[in-house]
C-alpha cells in the first residue's frame, strides 16, 4: 500500500506546550527530569547529549501541559546533525505555548546565551528567563546579571537539587491558559519501533506523520532517548515510541549508549505492540532476533518490518517469509511485513496490522468454545507419560488479556513437558487466531489457587 502523506494521520495536539530551549549543556534534561519527577531524559555531562524533541505531560496545581525537552541551541551550528539538532530546536519554539530559556548562573551570560535570546525575541513566544545551577542562597545574587538579556526577571533554580522548582512552576502555570474540564483520554495504543542502530527508525516516524518530526540522520545512534509521539489512525489515540538502536550487551558502549539501550528495552516495556525494523539488504541478523527475544520475553505483540524493501536484491516476499519463520521459529505468530519508510511502500500496513495485533491481544475466548477446542486438543494428542504417571488436563480457564492468559488445571504441573506446552499453544493458535501477540500459558496442579485478571 502506497502512503498518502497528511491523510488518515494527524498529530494531537490537544495540551499546553512548555519547551525547554537554552545553550549546550546548561542542565536541560536534568530540568525535564526534574520537572517530570523520573530520569525520563539522559542526564550525562556531556555537550549536545539530548538530540530530539522529548516530551512528557506535567500535572501542577490543576495545570496539565505537554513538557518539551530539546538539544542545546547552537547560533550558528555545523553542517549536519547539528543543523538538524537546531531545526528540531526551532520546531520545539514554534510549537510552544511558554519557553523556558535556561541558562547557567555559574557560567554567567556567554555570547551564545545572547544569540538565543534573540532567536526567542523573535519567535515571539511567551519566554521565562530561568538561570540553572543556583546551589545555594550565596550564588542567588548572580541571577541579576542575566536581566541584561532583556527577557525579563530570571528565576533562580537549581535543577539538580530541585530548588526553585515550585516558583518556576507556579510562574509557568500563570502563563499558561485556565485548565478547562475535559473528559478523560481513552487508553492508547502504544507502538514502539526498535531494531539495530541506522535501519530507519526515526524515518519510518517521520514517514507515517508526514512531517519531520524526529531526527533523521545517517549517523547510527542518532535517537538516544525514547520519543513519543500521539498521533490518531482511524479515530483512535496512537503513541508511537521511537528508540535509540539495540545493540549486543558485548558491544554497548559505556555513557550514554548503555542509557539508550536500556531505554530501548524500556520502550517495549511500554508498549503493547513492538515492530522490530531489519534492513533489508543486511537481512535478519543474529543482533534482530536477540531484540525478538527481548519483545518475546515481555509478552508484547510483534511485528517484524523489512525495511529499504526498494533496495532489496530479491524482492520475493514469499521467499524472505520462509526464510525469516525458519529463522524466527521460536515466535511463529510474529506478523512479518514489508516496507519502504523512504518512499512510503507499505508503510501504512504497520498501523492496520499494529491495530489487529493490539485487538488479538485483548481478545476473550467464550469458555465454552475453550473448554471445547482443550478436549478436543486432548483426544488428539494425548498426554505423555512420565515414567508410569501420565499428565492428565483437567480443564482450561482463560485468566486475562494483553498478553491472552489461560490456565490448565492438571493433576500434576510437574509432568508438563516444553513440547506439550508448545502443543497446546498452537491449538489454541488454529482454534482461535491470537496472530501477532504470545500467549501466557500457566499449569496448576489440582488444588492450587488460580489468579484472575
Amino acid at each position: 500500500m502506497q502512503l498518502e502523506l497528511g491523510t488518515g494521520v494527524g498529530v494531537v495536539m490537544s495540551r499546553p506546550v512548555v519547551a525547554i530551549v537554552g545553550r549546550p549543556n546548561v542542565g536541560k534534561s536534568t530540568l525535564f527530569n526534574r520537572l517530570l519527577g523520573e530520569r525520563r531524559a539522559i542526564v550525562e555531562d556531556l555537550p549536545g547529549t539530548t538530540r530530539d524533541r522529548i516530551s512528557a505531560d506535567v500535572s501542577w496545581d490543576q495545570h496539565l501541559f505537554t513538557l518539551v525537552d530539546s538539544g542545546g541551541l547552537e547560533p550558528k551550528p555545523e553542517a549536519g546533525i547539528r543543523q538538524k539538532v537546531r531545526d528540531q530546536i526551532e520546531a520545539a519554539i514554534a510549537e510552544a505555548d511558554v519557553v523556558l530559556f535556561l541558562v547557567d548562573a555559574r557560567e554567567g551570560v556567554m555570547p551564545d546565551d545572547e544569540e538565543v535570546a534573540e532567536v526567542l525575541r523573535r519567535s515571539g513566544k511567551t519566554v521565562v528567563l530561568v538561570a540553572n545551577k543556583v546551589d545555594n542562597r550565596r550564588m542567588e545574587s548572580e541571577v541579576f546579571q542575566f536581566y541584561r538579556l532583556g527577557m525579563g526577571e530570571p528565576v533562580p533554580v537549581s535543577a539538580y537539587h530541585g530548588r526553585g522548582i515550585e516558583d518556576l512552576l507556579q510562574k509557568v502555570t500563570m502563563c499558561l491558559p485556565p485548565p478547562s474540564a475535559t473528559p478523560p483520554e481513552p487508553e492508547a495504543m502504544k507502538i514502539a519501533i526498535v531494531g539495530r542502530p541506522n535501519v530507519g527508525k526515526s524515518l519510518l516516524v517521520n514517514t507515517l506523520l508526514g512531517q519531520e518530526r524526529l531526527i533523521v540522520h545517517d549517523t547510527p545512534g542518532t535517537t538516544r532517548d525514547m520519543v513519543d509521539t500521539v498521533l490518531e489512525y482511524e479515530g483512535e489515540t496512537v503513541v508511537l515510541i521511537d528508540t535509540a538502536g539495540i545493540r549486543r550487551r558485548g558491544r554497548i558502549q559505556r555513557g550514554v549508549e548503555r542509557y539508550s539501550a536500556a531505554r530501548a528495552q524500556r520502550a517495549i516495556e511500554r508498549a503493547d505492540v513492538a515492530v522490530l525494523l531489519i534492513d533489508a539488504v543486511e537481512g535478519l541478523t543474529a543482533q534482530d532476533t536477540h531484540v525478538l527475544g527481548y519483545i518475546q520475553q515481555a509478552y508484547k505483540g510483534a511485528i517484524l518490518a523489512v525495511n529499504k524493501w526498494d533496495l532489496a536484491v530479491v524482492q520475493d516476499a514469499d521467499q524472505w517469509t520462509e526464510a525469516i519463520r525458519e529463522r524466527t521459529r521460536f515466535m511463529p505468530y510474529v506478523e512479518i511485513l514489508f516496507i519502504s519508510a523512504k518512499t512510503g511502500y507499505g508503510v501504512m500496513d504497520i498501523l492496520a496490522t499494529a491495530k489487529k495485533v493490539s485487538q488479538e491481544r485483548a481478545k476473550r475466548v467464550p469458555a465454552a468454545d475453550l473448554r471445547t477446542a482443550v478436549r478436543e486438543a486432548v483426544a488428539a494428542h494425548l498426554p505423555p507419560k512420565k515414567g508410569p504417571r501420565k499428565l492428565a488436563v483437567l480443564s482450561a480457564t482463560q485468566t486475562g488479556v494483553s498478553p491472552p492468559s489461560f490456565v490448565f488445571h492438571v493433576n500434576d504441573a510437574s509432568l508438563v513437558h516444553f513440547s506439550y506446552r508448545r502443543y497446546l499453544e498452537n491449538r489454541l493458535r488454529q482454534s482461535f487466531g491470537f496472530e501477532g501477540t504470545p500467549l501466557r500459558l500457566t499449569f496448576k496442579s489440582k488444588g492450587e489457587k488460580v489468579e484472575t485478571g
